[in-house]
């Protein structure tokens, strides 16, 4: 999101009047070339907000039609809603301070410095926050810590993202889409079996297909993954029979996840046109990063203020699975 910038009266006729602009400059370039890498919009469905928090929710589906015969009556039909979840903003906050004395002495490097590392650091949170809740998925956690904060990330059905025990909201038996076997081609065309037959809180198959994998920055996991999608004949078949996985996929490699994963070798599969049209990783931007420049009163220092709103959580479990875990579901 772009960001908003305001500067405190007198700024311009001020020693710092100078370097406002290129200091604005260096933050809106640091920003374009972090978000342009970042895997964020890739996983969630980003989206803003006027309110304190947003209720998200699902519907059900009708029945659909029925077989009346000549000059039959319309049958009723309906939808109700399903389970829903409440999203609270969370305020971020952080600020950098340029001295008198370096403007006086023109360390123009030590300018550039000080808001790049400033906007790095504000990007590198999202993507950190991000990661953290994606590892709380896969670890079957319902909330995290991060940065002192704890942070809700269950589904809307009250369980945690992964699990094995997803009620149905009117009928149908429970569901898993957290698996325990370990990644190999049979295992990605069994998951994704898996996703394609999940149903929805009425018991109605859905349109679950997923097309993104996404796994740790593991050396020997990047081997198996791309082995098993890499080429369009199978490489363990004598006469190279065909690989039907071969490009279908997206392959997102999230560094950021290292440190939060405690399993040894997860990998995950999700639907990314699913998430997108219904809610399942959803993270909004209530205010956009806010950036105030203003002097301190006791130090003459040029401090520059960011405030940004955001935050993000799971929904429908639905556009997710996610294997390689303790606990989990054995697939046969």
């Amino acid at each position: 999101m772009p960001i908003t910038f305001s500067e405190a009266s007198g700024l311009n006729d001020s020693i710092y009047g100078k370097c406002q602009a290129p200091i604005r400059m260096f933050l809106e370039q640091r920003s374009e070339a972090f978000d342009k890498n970042s895997v964020l919009k890739d996983l969630f469905l980003m989206g803003t907000s006027d309110n304190y928090g947003d209720l998200l929710t699902t519907m059900t589906a009708m029945n659909g039609f029925q077989p009346v015969g000549e000059n039959g009556a319309y049958p009723s039909d309906a939808m109700e809603e399903g389970y829903n979840k409440l999203l609270v903003y969370q305020t971020w906050k952080d600020e950098f301070a340029i001295s008198q004395e370096m403007i006086e002495d023109a360390k123009l490097m030590d300018m550039r410095k000080q808001p790049a590392a400033f906007m790095t650091g504000y990007e590198r949170t999202r993507e950190l926050f991000g990661a953290a809740i994606f590892a709380g998925f896969i670890e079957h956690l319902t909330s995290v810590q991060f940065r002192g904060k704890t942070f809700d990330i269950k589904g809307a059905d009250g369980e945690a993202i992964a699990s094995k025990t997803h009620p149905a909201k009117v009928k149908g038996a429970s569901q898993s889409n957290w698996f325990s076997n370990a990644f190999s081609a049979s295992i990605l065309g069994k998951i994704e079996t898996e996703m394609q037959n999940f149903r929805g809180d009425n018991g109605e198959i859905l349109d679950v297909a997923p097309d993104t994998i996404l796994i740790p920055n593991l050396a020997s996991l990047k081997n198996d993954v791309f082995a098993a999608i890499g080429a369009d004949k199978d490489p363990t078949s004598s006469n190279n029979a065909f690989n039907y996985q071969y490009g279908r996929w997206k392959v997102i490699i999230w560094p950021y996840l290292n440190q939060f994963i405690t399993s040894t070798a997860p990998f995950v599969l999700l639907d990314s046109t699913y998430n997108q049209n219904y809610g399942g990783a959803v993270w909004n931007d209530r205010i956009p990063l806010n950036v105030r420049s203003v002097i301190d009163e006791n130090t003459d220092a040029n401090k520059w203020k960011g405030r940004a709103r955001f935050n993000a959580t799971g929904n429908d479990w639905r556009f997710f699975a996610v294997g390689g875990v303790t606990g989990g579901t054995s697939l046969s």
